[in-house]
């Protein structure tokens, strides 16, 4: 019999683990450009990301897809990049409709990369267990609550920002998601597969 809540602490641990620090990274670049007005939106892509990390560690865990931990270790850098460019050219673009589709395809996709980025982990202790949805529900949970936390701090720090020292929501955009690819480039180069 798993316990729920092991399995809740540990998607809240994978989160906020600051020795691992790419998925705060990548819901920091996720929520740059928006404000508490928007804040629902960011939720949904929050949770589009944990169904589809869940997903990718569903696969993982019942053996039907197998990946390259060192490309994937690669991509997941990549992933986080890639966000943060797409912030900072989308300050500089008309806002769209179809702009709208490509960040909630993206951000599934990337939630499907990172998913299978903690697959093994994740499988190592999944292999006592017999039932493994259960599991999977409660690390769905904790990762949920962890990136509402991550978001609603960065929404914060937005408010922050624009209220109180006058700084125009594109300005902190364009600054947050910079930051995030200096630390990311690093995290990149260590992961270059090739």
């Amino acid at each position: 019999m798993y316990d729920f809540w092991f399995y809740c602490k540990l998607g809240i641990n994978h989160v906020l683990d600051w020795g691992a620090y790419d998925h705060v990274l990548f819901l920091a670049a996720l929520t740059a450009p928006f404000t508490f007005k928007h804040w629902k939106k960011v939720i949904v892509l929050a949770t589009l990301f944990t169904i589809a990390h869940c997903l990718s560690l569903l696969l993982s865990a019942y053996g039907i897809i197998n990946v390259n931990v060192e490309l994937v270790e690669f991509l997941i850098p990549a992933t986080i990049l890639l966000t943060a460019f797409f912030n900072i050219v989308q300050v500089f673009m008309v806002q769209g409709k179809n702009k709208a589709y490509l960040l909630e395809f993206a951000t599934t996709f990337f939630g499907i990369i990172h998913g299978f980025g903690f697959s093994n982990y994740f499988n190592m202790l999944m292999s006592e267990e017999e039932e493994k949805i259960g599991p999977l529900l409660g690390f769905a949970s904790g990762i949920e609550i962890s990136q509402i936390t991550v978001i609603f701090s960065i929404l914060t720090l937005a408010y922050i920002g624009q209220t109180k020292f006058g700084i125009k929501r594109s300005v902190f955009a364009v600054f947050i998601s910079s930051v995030i690819i200096l630390l990311t480039i690093p995290m990149l180069l260590n992961s270059w597969p090739w």
